[in-house]
């Protein structure tokens, strides 16, 4: 999945002009209860400003609240005017930048502004990923990594007419065992299947369902 899959677009995104003063963005910040926002000089992208930016900038500047709110631009205290993504990125790349900052804007070849993408976002990607929102019967199991263990796994699950909600595999350096974790809708044949998988050489880990 490409980043530009998950992307706010313009539109839809919260931004503030370079040349506002803080206490502007903070406002935003508050009305709207985000951590960020993307700093615009007219079209194009300057920068981020982050709530705990901005605490972090008043106690660091030793101002009275007021004064530092109303004196300060935001394009004072911008960080990541040079981090930005431009949305062929793949999604998973952007984990590590994401895991420790709210968000990331995309921009074109000229820096123009086209949107961003947010921590929270590419968490509900991964939510999706392992069926965390709808009910089913979770199955974590290692296999022995050979070729064609996976398609083995789809036979099974179509000889018990299983719909696979997700379906995701771990250890993909590991040259032997290789975890994977399926959920299925539940069903009345569920023992029937899982012994079925133990025939065929897949090691039951868990079982837990969800609701």
């Amino acid at each position: 999945m490409f980043v530009k899959s998950i992307m706010i677009p313009k539109h839809d995104t919260h931004t503030v002009q370079s040349s506002e003063n803080v206490k502007k963005a903070l406002e935003c910040l508050e009305e709207h209860q985000i951590d960020g926002l993307p700093i615009l000089d007219g079209e194009n992208y300057d920068g981020i400003i982050t709530r705990a930016g901005i605490y972090e900038e008043f106690f660091l500047s030793g101002k009275p609240k007021e004064e530092f709110l109303k004196e300060t631009s935001v394009a004072d205290i911008a960080t990541h005017r040079d981090v930005f993504l431009e949305g062929s990125e793949m999604l998973e790349n952007t984990l590590m930048t994401l895991r420790k900052f709210p968000l990331l804007a995309v921009v074109d070849q000229e820096r123009r502004f086209l949107g961003a993408v947010t921590r929270y976002e590419v968490l509900k990607q991964f939510e999706s990923a392992f069926g965390m929102n709808r009910p089913g019967v979770r199955i974590a199991f290692t296999s022995v990594e050979t070729e064609g263990r996976i398609a083995r796994l789809a036979e099974i699950a179509h000889q018990f007419h299983e719909h696979i909600i997700s379906l995701v595999t771990f250890d993909e350096t590991d040259k032997l065992v290789r975890r994977i974790v399926m959920k299925v809708e539940k069903k009345d044949n569920i023992d029937r299947f899982i012994k079925k998988l133990e025939e065929h050489g897949f090691r039951i880990l868990n079982i837990h369902e969800d609701f």
